[in-house]
């Protein structure tokens, strides 16, 4: 059975994406490279890709609905169904995953009940597991319409939801304040991020991931642990006066004291 036509937006809908449209199309020089945040604009007037938004993206570019069709199923951020006021993801890569991002995956679905990419009945909450989001200097992390909260536990993930769901104010680790999904993808589309502080906000990565840009620029580490050096020079095992392990990921021995049964000494030259 061949499908209906997709709908039209209603008019005064269409007039304001109109106008918006116009702002976005006029920053590229060729109009097709506009498709990703008109793709965003469409996601927040609706909270998803609908059909509807797919035939308004192909008419404002002279494009096939299946050209954005293919565009709008690659990438991930593109919802193709409805979804909540807030995506609650959890990373379950490697190490949020080693960390215990696999048991908050699994204890929040419970609580929930709902599966990866399913939504609450009120409306609020969808939950998916993500991939790595360069946080792993926090992990387990979880994230909120793209804002981090970092050193989760399955309570605290639990705790975080039922804020949502309860309309409490919730505030991230570190990044912008939250805001809903669907404000999350105008500022996505290019539009300002109007939300109070938002451009005062700061974040990024802890001290595992910035020592090697400290190292780098010729800068002593702030903190102490091990530093590798090359080969044929004594390692910087030697920590800084009042330092500790960078992160309580950091193994606290050597692998061949941690781990006997295979031990790791310096590696051989050749013709030895």
């Amino acid at each position: 059975m061949p499908q209906l036509p997709a709908p039209d937006y209603p008019a005064e809908v269409r007039e304001r994406l109109a106008a918006d449209t116009a702002e976005v199309i006029a920053r590229y020089p060729d109009s097709r490279s506009a498709l990703l945040p008109l793709l965003h604009l469409t996601q927040s007037e609706e909270g998803y890709v609908s059909r509807t938004g797919i035939r308004f993206c192909a008419e404002v570019l002279g494009l096939t609905t299946a050209e954005v069709t293919a565009v709008a199923t690659f990438y991930t951020m593109y919802r193709r169904k409805p979804s909540g006021d807030y995506q609650v993801g959890v990373c379950t890569n490697t190490l949020c995953a080693v960390m215990g991002g696999d048991a908050i995956f699994d204890e929040l679905k419970e609580h929930l009940g709902v599966g990866n990419n399913e939504t609450t009945p009120d409306g609020k909450v969808t939950l998916e597991h993500i991939e790595c989001n360069a946080a792993c200097d926090f992990a387990p992390v979880v994230m909120v319409n793209w804002e981090f909260f970092d050193n989760q536990t399955p309570q605290s993930a639990k705790a975080l939801v039922d804020d949502l769901l309860a309309d409490r104010p919730v505030e991230p680790t570190r990044g912008a304040p939250l805001c809903t999904y669907k404000e999350t993808a105008r500022i996505l589309a290019g539009f300002p991020d109007e939300r109070e502080g938002a451009v005062e906000a700061t974040g990024g990565a802890g001290p595992a991931s910035l020592i090697g840009l400290r190292l780098f620029r010729g800068e002593a580490p702030q903190q102490g642990g091990r530093v590798v050096a090359p080969r044929g020079e004594a390692p910087h095992d030697a920590p800084m006066p009042g330092s500790r392990h960078l992160s309580s990921h950091d193994a606290p021995q050597e692998t061949s004291a941690s781990d006997p049964d295979h031990p790791a000494g310096p590696a051989a030259e050749e013709g030895e």
